[in-house]
Parts: C-alpha cells; sequence; structure tokens
C-alpha cells in the first residue's frame, strides 16, 4: 500500500514509516517539521513539507503518490499546553483534521487510521479501562481528539470509509535496533525527563502533586513501547486493507506504574541518581489510568512483545545517550 503517515518525521510517525517499510509498504511521509526532523526520515521516503491544514496541497499529494491509506499521526499533545492555549489546540488537532478528512473524501482514500488518546477517557477509577467507558476528557488536548473521533466516525458514514481509532496510553522506547526514538530536546514525556535528569541534562525534574490516592501519592499510568504500539497500527492497517469494520482500540498493556516507580527504574537501569522534586498537582492530570485491551488482542490479534518497564527504560536511555553524544559532536 502507498500509506500517507502524517507527522511522519515525528516520534511516533517515524516509528510507523520505519513498520511500513519493513513490510514492503511505500510511506509517504507530510510533516510541517514543528516538532519533527528532516534527518529521521529515511533515504528514499518522499517527504511532503507542510500543514495537514492545506487541503490543496495534501489532496495533490494523495492524488500524485496514489495514496491508498492515511495514517493521522500529527497532533499537539501536550495537556498542560492545552490548558492554556486551547484555541491552538482545537485549530491543530480537530479543524487541521478536519480539512484531512474532506482532501481524503476528495481523493476517495477509504482506509484511515487514527492516532487518539486515552485523555478522552478523562478521570477514570483505578480499573482498566474499556473502550466503552465514558468518555468525559479533563483537558482540551482530550476534547479536541474526541472531537476528532466524533468527526470521523461521522464522515465514515456519510463517505463510505472504514477506520481504526487507537487510543493511546503512555508511550515510551525507542526502537530496539536504534534506529529511531523520542528526539525532541523539550519533550515532557515522563521517561524522557527522567532519562535526561540522569544524564545530566536536566539540573532537576518536578512530579506534579504527590497527594493522589493512589499507593504512594503519585499518578499511575499505562506505560506502552512505542515498538508494540506500532506493531497495533500495522495490524489496524491489514484489518482494513482485508475489508474489515472500523473499529476503536486501547493500546496498552493492562496495568500500571506510578511515577515515583518510573523514577526509581529509571535510577536502577540508568545507575544514576535522579534529582525528583514534587511540586503542586498539574490542572488536567487524571490520577489513573489503565487500559483494558482486550479488544485489540481479540480482534487484530495484537500481541505485545516489550511488556517490561525496564526494557522500556533501557531502550529510551540508550537512544538519549546516543543523541546527546551527536549533538555534542555537532
Amino acid at each position: 500500500m502507498n500509506v500517507l503517515v502524517t507527522g511522519g518525521a515525528g516520534y511516533i510517525g517515524g516509528h510507523m514509516v520505519l513498520a511500513l517499510l519493513d513490510a514492503g509498504h511505500k510511506p509517504i511521509v507530510f510533516d510541517n517539521l514543528s516538532t519533527g526532523f528532516r534527518w529521521s526520515v529515511p533515504e528514499g521516503v518522499p517527504l511532503v513539507v507542510g500543514d495537514v491544514g492545506d487541503f490543496e496541497l495534501v489532496l495533490r499529494t494523495l492524488q500524485t503518490y496514489q495514496v491508498d491509506a492515511i495514517a493521522h499521526f500529527a497532533a499537539k499533545l501536550v495537556v498542560p499546553e492545552s490548558v492554556s492555549d486551547p484555541l491552538g489546540y482545537y485549530l491543530n488537532n480537530t479543524v487541521k483534521s478536519r480539512s484531512l478528512m474532506a482532501a481524503a473524501v476528495a481523493a476517495g482514500v477509504k482506509k484511515f487510521v487514527f492516532s487518539s488518546t486515552a485523555a478522552v477517557y478523562g478521570n477514570a477509577s483505578d480499573k482498566p479501562l474499556g473502550e466503552d467507558a465514558p468518555l468525559a476528557p479533563l483537558s482540551p488536548y482530550g476534547s479536541s481528539k474526541q472531537l476528532t473521533e466524533v468527526m470521523l466516525r461521522d464522515v465514515a458514514v456519510a463517505h463510505d470509509m472504514r477506520y481504526v481509532i487507537l487510543r493511546y496510553f503512555n508511550v515510551a522506547g525507542a526502537d530496539p535496533a536504534m534506529r529511531h526514538g523520542q528526539s525532541t530536546a523539550n519533550a515532557t514525556h515522563l521517561i524522557k525527563v527522567a532519562i535526561q535528569t540522569a544524564l545530566g541534562m536536566r539540573s532537576h525534574m518536578e512530579v506534579f502533586g504527590a497527594d493522589y490516592p493512589t499507593p504512594d501519592g503519585t499518578c499511575i499510568r499505562d506505560y506502552i513501547h512505542v515498538t508494540d504500539l506500532i506493531a497495533a497500527h500495522m495490524l489496524a492497517l491489514n484489518h482494513l486493507d482485508q475489508g474489515g469494520e472500523s473499529l476503536v482500540v486501547n493500546c496498552g498493556y493492562g496495568h500500571g506504574y506510578s511515577v515515583s516507580e518510573v523514577i526509581e527504574t529509571v535510577r536502577k537501569v540508568s545507575g544514576k541518581p535522579v534529582d525528583a522534586r514534587f511540586g503542586p498537582r498539574r490542572v488536567g492530570d487524571p490520577v489513573t489510568i489503565v487500559a483494558d485491551s482486550a479488544r485489540i488482542r481479540s480482534q487484530l490479534g495484537w500481541q505485545p512483545r516489550h511488556d517490561d518497564l525496564a526494557s522500556i527504560v533501557d531502550h529510551s536511555l540508550r537512544w538519549e545517550s546516543m543523541l546527546r553524544e551527536r549533538n555534542l559532536k555537532l
């Protein structure tokens, strides 16, 4: 298949590009390079630099490359930033997704894989969340993704399109072969921040809240290795290609770790201290979010291979160390 990967020069989209190449497909990267990197796009893969909200450019790209399917990763994703800039998040994540879908309809693209988030669930209980749990986002980020899900569902009904919506839990790790990883210098992902602190790239890190109703007072999240996440996307793409019906699935392992447990794992794996300082709670942070992944396992046959926090941290640490050495040489 010819697959348009929006945000394909970024962290998760870049791993999708590698998986598509590994499987013999032809990815076409569409990215505005605001958080992605031109150097991360493999040689020979077409890169169209532009905005997913540019209807004419997207339509022309879909037609030029005879695109069969779209994998839509391009989005803003920092929860606190969405609270302070809701209009920016609704524009980038929802309005521009509307334009992308309009271009897909105009070009006759019938298969759409959408990168959504567990943030659509809001402040969940301590039980694993199924896809039919009530949606009650706590942040404009979560709301912007929920609105896009609704829009995609309605567009699919009206225009004979099929989709798979994947609701991510907390994505971390790097390609085990070290071909790609999280490269944004000011990323807010917990594991990356903790590793940068361990490597001396940050003087300390802040933990947002230590008074939550959890065993150690810090928030609990379901951490999924990016390679397992992308394996889910490839299964979703194959499902659609074989005529499968539209689906909404969770992408998580079904168990969680607290912020303090993650930091302690970084200390153990790196063998270095991590100065973690406790601060006030952050607006928009749910207490606990853990996935019920029964649907993706049963309907897509997903079998994760990297369900181990120490391995996730190890791959992240190796990638961050490589990036640091590379930047020092530059």
